[in-house]
């Protein structure tokens, strides 16, 4: 799969050589229809691409279907702006850490977007006609005096240039006394849930005073803490069911039919650990940094940061699948820990038909993982595959053994170059790869024509 993937003609904008930390992305996300793609930066900036689709006579001179076409910026807004907790004397970044988007109901468009302490939700539509004609104001806006309106005119709407507007609709604010670290969108889409390290506040969409509080692990002392909260998201299909991942490992699925404050889980997702295996690094690399549910609703993906692991709802036992995303690591934790990079919080993303996954890693490299063979792949976003057409190529880590030519050793490996934050088109094959300050947009050509 991963051999036949090519990218589309994209709009590249590499924008300095050098990476500015404002510039980074911080997290990337389809909406629905899979025609719009958000990402959100450390600078608190948020960019929206859209989908062009090709003319025909476009498609018939490349030879290739009409329906892929290129990802070009269609609107750019600040999201956030630094601010500061006079109470506790601490600044508030305005790193974009999530962004949601709502189903579309009507013309226009809406997204969540939040950073550690603040979740806006912003209307993004069109305007292509501007209203002339009016009987109280001048051409340049100004009030007429009435005493020189002798007849009334009907307004008419003219046609002018298409304008982008994007305007924020709600400020949900002050919910949180921790860092927000996930939103969810309810699929009875008037609620949506955020979490931060100890508490998962449940919102309604329009009521921006108030929310309710759903989970609180708050110890009475928090010197009794033990763990806090990693991601949590809403099942797709049932409102009132939802997952929520801990920096112990385990998951807690909850019902908020069976109680309104669900500190109860219905269900707990663990794995048994190996004692023999034990380290100082046990409970760090354990820790759950991502949590997505499948589209079908049966299974969870979950990132740790080693493995990749599918769990069934109906099997809490342990997970049904487990996928080394980068087992060669191991030996190297101590090296990790001191530059901090055993940290990092990888997400995880699946496909529109749940039967591959996709998961970060250092060096520029991605991994896929197809869940019929179990066979994964190596991917690398770097700048020359993001030429139109260029073929992404397979890459290996060697650990060993016979080493081919092309083979990344362990030592070699660019921990800096970090794949943090992706996403999966709802419907398609296409990726979308953030790369520090880079967005890389790689569509499965062949599959694409074969179906």
């Amino acid at each position: 799969m991963g051999e036949d993937a090519e990218s589309p003609k994209v709009n590249h904008t590499f924008l300095r050589d050098y990476v500015t930390e404002a510039d980074v992305i911080s997290t990337v996300e389809f909406n629905q229809t899979g025609d719009l793609l958000a990402t959100g930066d450390k600078g608190g900036r948020v960019v929206i691409f859209q989908r062009e689709t090709e003319s025909k006579g476009e498609s018939e001179e490349t030879g290739e279907t009409g329906d892929s076409g290129e990802y070009n910026v269609y609107s750019t807004f600040q999201s956030h702006e630094p601010d500061f907790d006079y109470l506790k004397s601490l600044e508030i970044e305005e790193k974009i850490n999530k962004i949601r988007w709502l189903p579309q109901q009507n013309a226009a468009h809406f997204l969540l977007s939040t950073n550690d302490k603040t979740i806006k939700l912003w209307k993004v539509s069109e305007r292509d006609k501007r209203p002339e004609g009016y009987n109280l104001k001048d051409e340049e806006g100004r009030l007429k005096d009435i005493s020189t309106i002798t007849s009334l005119n009907v307004p008419v709407l003219k046609p002018t240039d298409l304008m982008v507007e994007v305007r924020p609709r709600r400020v949900f604010a002050n919910g949180h006394t921790y860092h927000i670290n996930s939103i969810s969108v309810n699929s009875d889409g008037e609620t949506y849930l955020s979490a931060d390290d100890l508490r998962i506040n449940m919102w309604h969409l329009d009521i921006t005073d108030r929310s309710f509080n759903i989970v609180d692990i708050k110890p009475a002392n928090m010197e009794d803490l033990t763990e806090v909260i990693t991601a949590a998201e809403f099942h797709p299909q049932h409102c009132h069911l939802f997952v929520y991942s801990s920096s112990k490992g385990t998951l807690r699925l909850c019902d908020m039919r069976a109680s309104a404050l669900c500190d109860r889980h219905t269900k707990l997702f663990e794995e048994p650990e190996d004692p023999g295996s034990r380290s100082f690094f046990s409970e760090i690399i354990s820790s759950v940094s991502d949590v997505k549910f499948s589209h079908s609703g049966r299974y969870l993906l979950t990132r740790d940061y080693l493995t990749a692991k599918v769990w069934d709802l109906n099997m809490d036992k342990g997970p049904v699948e487990t996928y080394q995303v980068h087992e060669y690591l191991r030996s190297k934790l101590c090296a990790l820990y001191e530059n901090d990079c055993i940290f990092d919080k990888f997400e995880c993303v699946w496909n529109s038909s749940d039967s591959v996954i996709m998961t970060g890693a250092y060096n520029s490299f991605f991994r896929m993982f197809d869940r019929e063979t179990g066979r994964g792949v190596t991917l690398e976003a770097w700048r020359e595959s993001s030429k139109p057409r260029a073929v992404l190529r397979t890459r290996r880590v060697y650990t060993g053994g016979k080493r081919r030519r092309g083979d990344v050793g362990v030592d070699s490996l660019d921990f800096s170059k970090k794949i943090l934050h992706m996403a999966w088109h709802p419907s398609e094959n296409i990726i979308a790869i953030a790369a520090t300050n880079n967005l890389y947009i790689f569509q499965d050509r062949v599959n694409a024509e074969g179906q």
